[in-house]
């Protein structure tokens, strides 16, 4: 067997043809999902990039594996400790050691391991190519490595390929020869001009007025990453940004199928297409971010082309990515392993039955912290630190009726907001049972100055919010962090006092 996993960052499935979107993002994507099956209901359980890769990999959630956060003690992986053997028992059952056990050849394309210093990612590959971009290249230095690798291996079979794209992430970075393709197609969003000056009033980082997180200026060497968006034409500037970095990645992944097609293989070939969270495109008034525990974040797409499996099938049970570990465990008959928190999904697989949970909990402990249970219509949202986003302690969405968040309707429904809460403290209970360590990292996240994103930004966000008007914000922002008002010394002065 032979098995292509597509891997494509912050793309979010409502950008996508084939899950509804009227822009033509994503043609090749499209195909293979009509030769496959859709996940209308699939989320990471972490996020961001970090914690939602560590969670596949380890098939265990973040409150296990430790790994929750982008710096500090829980950006890493918990050490195993005493228990530890010869070799690492959490690694011995990784997601990409289950081809190993299947008997296949792994490999790997991706500078996801060097961006993040998690190098636990290349556990169960046997090979590891890494263009040295950290993330930061475009796509046409990726392909031809994968594109190298499918050729010389043309004659192999029982493989398992991951080819990671980061085209859809910020700063936009589609080569310049790719044009606008979206230029004279009209824009489809929710967000109109009302809309646009309210979020122009908001605070919070990666705002409509600083997309580069704490400023507007625009990052060298990126020509299509606005800093700011003032008007419809800048929106359309950022969407446009955003789209033409899922088409191009689409574009890549269109060369991968028809290269498996010219070799004959592409019909036998189960591709798997998916990506570690999604994006927030206005929603909580954050753009080309993905810093939350919300809907538009967490939510992510996944097609599965896979032999056996009815062509243009729609799976709509609540899944995490997690629980793609076990999935694959039980389709290609390895032995499961006790710790993993996932839960098979095989049987909506091979024989179209439903294999959902009645819901999710979804953590962010990079840029917020954040816990929020997915449950029927809803998601509820409980945040313990704001990320200097001025988020209510709770929020409340009905994410079918209205999906980008613009409504909280939490004073109107105490009782669902009451089962959200139960469900998130239920789970925490449930999972700190099961814990290697006496430490929720949601905690530790917390004792060790707050989520790395916000560390050291205080002060500097506080006075360009004075600058550009919103000086009640500043003001806000400092009362409810008056210990980080206290301390504007930098990540890097931090670091030095440290060594």
């Amino acid at each position: 067997m032979r098995i292509l996993f597509i891997d494509i960052d912050t793309l979010r499935p409502d950008h996508m043809g084939c899950y509804g979107y009227s822009r033509n993002t994503t043609p090749n994507m499209d195909q293979v999902c009509r030769e496959g099956i859709r996940f209308d209901q699939y989320y990471c359980s972490d996020a961001p990039c970090l914690p939602s890769r560590a969670s596949l990999v380890s098939g265990m959630f973040g409150i296990h594996n430790g790994a929750v956060g982008h710096g500090g003690t829980a950006a890493d992986r918990r050490v195993t400790g005493c228990p530890r053997d010869f070799t690492d028992i959490v690694d011995d059952n990784c997601f990409h050691n289950i081809f190993r056990k299947a008997g296949m050849h792994t490999a790997s394309v991706s500078t996801f391991p060097e961006r993040h210093s998690s190098w636990w990612f290349n556990a169960g590959f046997n090979e590891c190519y890494n263009v040295g971009g950290h993330g930061n290249e475009s796509g046409e230095e990726v392909l031809p490595v994968a594109l190298d690798w499918l050729r010389r291996n043309r004659e192999r079979d029982n493989w398992f390929l991951h080819v990671h794209f980061w085209d859809p992430h910020t700063p936009y970075r589609a080569p310049e020869s790719f044009g606008n393709p979206f230029a004279e197609v009209p824009l489809d969003t929710w967000i109109d001009e009302t809309v646009l000056e309210e979020h122009k009033k908001a605070v919070g980082p990666h705002g409509i007025n600083e997309l580069g997180m704490y400023t507007d200026q625009i990052a060298p060497g990126y020509p299509r990453m606005p800093g700011s968006a003032q008007d419809m034409a800048g929106l359309r500037r950022v969407m446009d940004g955003y789209d033409t970095g899922i088409l191009y990645a689409d574009y890549l992944v269109g060369q991968l199928l028809d290269l498996l097609k010219e070799q004959g293989l592409y019909e036998d070939t189960a591709i798997f297409i998916t990506s570690d969270h999604g994006e927030n495109m206005g929603e909580l008034a954050i753009y080309s971010e993905h810093g939350t525990a919300d809907y538009p974040t967490c939510h992510i797409p996944f097609i599965m082309k896979w032999p056996g499996c009815k062509a243009g099938s729609v799976d709509s049970g609540l899944h995490y990515s997690l629980d793609l570990l076990p999935t694959m465990a039980q389709l290609l008959g390895v032995e499961p392993w006790e710790k993993w928190d996932g839960q098979s999904f095989a049987p909506a697989v091979t024989e179209g039955k439903a294999a959902g949970r009645e819901y999710l909990v979804l953590s962010q402990m990079a840029h917020v912290c954040q816990r929020s249970a997915r449950f029927g219509d809803w998601i509820y949202i409980r945040t313990l630190h704001d990320g200097y986003h001025l988020f209510d302690r709770e929020m409340l969405f009905n994410v079918k009726e209205d999906p980008h968040e613009q409504r909280d309707v939490k004073a109107l429904h105490p009782e669902v907001c009451a089962q959200g809460a139960k469900l998130i403290l239920d789970w925490q209970e449930e999972q700190m049972l099961k814990s290697p360590s006496p430490v929720d990292p949601m905690y530790t996240v917390l004792h060790e100055g707050g989520p790395y994103h916000t560390r050291g930004h205080l002060q500097e966000y506080a006075l360009r919010l004075e600058q550009t008007g919103r000086a009640q914000g500043a003001q806000e922002l400092r009362r409810r962090h008056p210990d980080e008002a206290l301390q504007p010394e930098t990540n890097l002065r931090k670091y030095l006092q440290y060594r």
